[in-house]
C-alpha cells in the first residue's frame, strides 16, 4: 500500500508528502513552513531515524510504524495553539476505534480494546503508551504561526524502557498498516480540526476529550523541574492544563510536566 488520505481530508484541501524514510517528519514540515509552505499538509513515513518525543527525547519509528505531522499556518496566539493537541488525541483516538472493530470482534466476549488519552499528549491502550504527540510552533511571515503536530503511532512494533511500558497494534491483536491508520487519521483531523476551530471550539474538544482522560479522577504526581505536586487529577481547564486537587483541597493548575498516575505516583514521587 501507498499513503493516501481520506476523501474528507482530499475534499478539505489537505496536501501530502510521503517518504520511504526520512529524520523527522516534524523538521520536514517545519522547514516546509519555513520556505513558505502554508498547508495544511501531512508528512508522513513508515521509517523516522531522528524523530523527538517531548524533552528532546528520541523518537524512532522502526520502519512499519507511523511518523505523521501535519502543518497549520493559523492566525492564533502559541497558548491556543497548544490546545490542538487535544484535537490530535481525540483524532487518533477516533481512527484506531474504527480501525479495531475487527480486533474487537474477535475477542470473544473479552473487554472490547479502549484508547484513553493521557495528558498531556499519550494515547494509552490497556494502560500502556499506544502514540505520542508533539506540538511544536514558530512565527512565519504575515504574522502567522506554523504549527506542527507530530503523531508517531506504534503500529508493529514498540519501544521498551521507556518511562511509560508501551505497546504496539500488532500486540493488541489489531492487524493494520501505517497506511491504513494514515488515511484513518486524516480523515478524523478534518472532524476534530473543525470542532476546534481555530481554538473557538476548546471547550468541545476539552469535554470530548474528558470523556477519554486516562486516570481522571485518579491519584497523580506530575514532577515540574524538581518540584513534585501530588493529588487527585480532577480535570482539564479552559488552557488545558491539567488541575490538581490536593489532599488540602487546593486546585492547582499544570501546564507541563511528567505525569504519574496510580501506584505510577508513588514511584514518581519518590
Amino acid at each position: 500500500m501507498t499513503f493516501a488520505l481520506g476523501p474528507k481530508a482530499i475534499s478539505a484541501g489537505y496536501g501530502l508528502a510521503a517518504f520511504d524514510r526520512i529524520g523527522s517528519t516534524n523538521a520536514e514540515a517545519m522547514s516546509r513552513a519555513r520556505d513558505g509552505e502554508r498547508g495544511p499538509m501531512w508528512f508522513v513515513t513508515t521509517e523516522q531515524t531522528a524523530g523527538r518525543g517531548r524533552r528532546q527525547r528520541a523518537w524512532i519509528a522502526p520502519r512499519g510504524n507511523l511518523a505523521s505531522s501535519i502543518l497549520e499556518v493559523i492566525d492564533v496566539s502559541p497558548g491556543v495553539a497548544a490546545t490542538l493537541g487535544f484535537a490530535a488525541g481525540l483524532s487518533l483516538e477516533s481512527a484506531l476505534q474504527r480501525l479495531s472493530i475487527e480486533a474487537n470482534l474477535r475477542r470473544a466476549g473479552a473487554e472490547p480494546l479502549k484508547y484513553t488519552l493521557k495528558w498531556p499528549n499519550d494515547v494509552m491502550a490497556n494502560g500502556q503508551k499506544l502514540a505520542g504527540i508533539l506540538l511544536e510552533a514558530e512565527a512565519v511571515a504575515g504574522n502567522r504561526l506554523a504549527v506542527v503536530v507530530g503523531i508517531g503511532t506504534n503500529v508493529v512494533a514498540a519501544p521498551e524502557g521507556t518511562p511509560t511500558p508501551a505497546t504496539s497494534l500488532a500486540a493488541l491483536g489489531v492487524t493494520v498498516g501505517a497506511e491504513e491508520v494514515f488515511t484513518a487519521l486524516s480523515e478524523a483531523w478534518v472532524e476534530f480540526r473543525g470542532i476546534w476551530d481555530n481554538g473557538c471550539g476548546f471547550a468541545g474538544i476539552r469535554k470530548l476529550w474528558l470523556e477519554r482522560a486516562f486516570g481522571l479522577g485518579e491519584r497523580v504526581a506530575i514532577q515540574t523541574g524538581t518540584v513534585t505536586v501530588e493529588g487527585t487529577f480532577d480535570t482539564i481547564d479552559e488552557t488545558g492544563c491539567l488541575i490538581v486537587r490536593t489532599a488540602e483541597g487546593k486546585r492547582i493548575p499544570i501546564a507541563a510536566g511528567e505525569v504519574y498516575f496510580g501506584a505510577a505516583a508513588s514511584v514518581g514521587a519518590a
